[in-house]
């Protein structure tokens, strides 16, 4: 992907969160920056470009963590949608609540893909072909074709039972479904937050087949 400049990525990602956001707002941010000068059209270009984008992404359902409840509805969206991350889950099932928590987090942030869940009982056909057989399972897709798959909580945090939203979102940046680092501090306090008071005991990997 092409690599937006630090300091227009920077008022984009605070900005795109907020669907209200006025684009003069993120002009005069911008020109508050003291060493602008040498490359200032450059960087308005490439604001109003990233700006724009995220406006028409967010207009067609991007930006937000959505369940999809019929599988022909998501395969349409996998390949139709160049970037696309999806949960498979059971409700019932402790460690998809997890894995909900840290991709209600993403969603805002990451505008440029979609963040979808399905349930299980809701695509025996998808499950069958994606040899879905551990949950959680979180597939990631590019232009319709799976590019990673997350496995339970395997491959994240330090240990398989404690990983935080930084680390779920590192490894989708490195399968190149998100685009850049944009989980802060605060998203991932709310984060912990919300799962504190799930109080709900954990479960190991569930296999329901």
């Amino acid at each position: 992907m092409p690599q937006l400049d630090a300091k227009v990525a920077a008022i984009v990602d605070g900005a795109t969160r907020d669907d209200d956001s006025d684009e003069d707002a993120l002009i005069a941010a911008l020109e508050d920056d003291s060493d602008l000068d040498a490359f200032r059209e450059q960087r308005l270009q490439q604001l109003h470009a990233e700006y724009d984008k995220a406006r028409q992404l967010r207009a067609s359902g991007h930006g937000s963590y959505v369940e999809v409840k019929d599988e022909k509805a998501l395969l349409d969206i996998t390949t139709s949608t160049k970037l696309c991350v999806v949960h498979f889950f059971k409700s019932d099932f402790n460690r998809c609540r997890i894995m909900d928590t840290h991709l209600e987090s993403l969603a805002p942030a990451h505008y440029e893909a979609r963040l979808l869940r399905i349930n299980v009982d809701n695509c025996p056909f998808l499950v069958t072909r994606l040899k879905v057989q551990v949950l959680p399972c979180v597939i990631a897709f590019i232009d319709g074709v799976g590019v990673d798959r997350i496995i339970g909580f395997e491959g994240l945090g330090r240990t398989p039972d404690n990983f935080t939203t930084r680390d779920l979102e590192a490894r989708l940046i490195r399968a190149n479904v998100l685009e850049r680092t944009k989980v802060t501090k605060e998203d991932e306090m709310r984060a912990a937050a919300q799962r504190k008071r799930s109080k709900v005991e954990d479960e190991d990997d569930d296999d329901w087949d």
